[in-house]
């Protein structure tokens, strides 16, 4: 394994989109010795539990905690709080929560961190889910303009409440770095190899349109977990990275 492929599998986030824990451990099984990060959804963590993150952590993956906490500040700081006590590396919020909810989750991280004495784990904010497209923004959520300057402005305000980074579509990951830099953190779904079914994606790209495009970390799904050998679908998506 070259410095290389290592660097680019760790920005290479699998999600365990599956019914449990049984299902999850298969293929989390078959990548053996990939060093990718594994993505956990509410799907797998509202069945698994907390336990299938320590059990993650233990094989030495990073590991996203894909919950999407959108409440009021409180309700969130609470729940920061408990997912970094897990040791997750990473965890989300929505945007659209506004700019004293995003505040109060880094509190609540932070207090957790310092409690435990471990390291503060990186916080985003989602933008716009990538199966959002124009008229569900426009006509449906209630939001004008154009998806791209939304997710711009929900960026820029994820950036002042002190979070580190966003999802958002690969497509927009050039004008988020424009708006916040380039440390400022993208983490893009919507990543679909070359000749891969959008499924119910609106905005994609493939793995290696988006690492060229200067996001820092892709996701993806069903192009892995669903192939009929899952490591070797992962390690395609790796060397297409790698061609960036």
């Amino acid at each position: 394994m070259t410095p290389e492929y290592k660097q680019m599998a760790g920005r290479l986030m699998v999600a365990l989109d599956y019914p449990n824990a049984n299902a999850a451990r298969e293929l989390v099984e078959k990548l053996n010795g990939i060093p990718c990060y594994m993505k956990v959804g509410m799907q797998l963590f509202y069945t698994a539990g907390p336990e299938f993150v320590s059990e993650l952590k233990e094989k030495g993956y990073s590991v996203f905690l894909d919950v999407k906490m959108h409440d009021i500040p409180n309700t969130v700081r609470g729940g920061s709080h408990s997912v970094t006590r897990l040791g997750v590396d990473m965890f989300n919020v929505h945007a659209g929560g506004g700019a004293a909810m995003m505040r109060a989750a880094l509190e609540g991280a932070k207090q957790a961190a310092e409690e435990e004495g471990i390291l503060l784990p990186t916080i985003i904010a989602v933008t716009q889910l990538t199966s959002t497209d124009q008229q569900t923004m426009n006509d449906e959520i209630g939001i004008p303009g154009q998806v791209q300057d939304t997710v711009v402005r929900y960026a820029q305000l994820a950036k002042e409440a002190g979070l580190n980074g966003v999802v958002a579509s690969p497509l927009e990951a050039g004008s988020i770095h424009e708006a916040c830099g380039t440390n400022f953190i993208t983490v893009t779904p919507g990543i679909r190899p070359r000749g891969s079914a959008a499924g119910d994606q609106s905005r994609v790209t493939t793995p290696q349109e988006a690492i060229a495009g200067g996001t820092q970390f892709i996701v993806v799904g069903r192009p892995i977990t669903a192939a009929t050998d899952p490591r070797a679908a992962a390690e395609q998506i790796i060397e297409e990275m790698m061609n960036a």
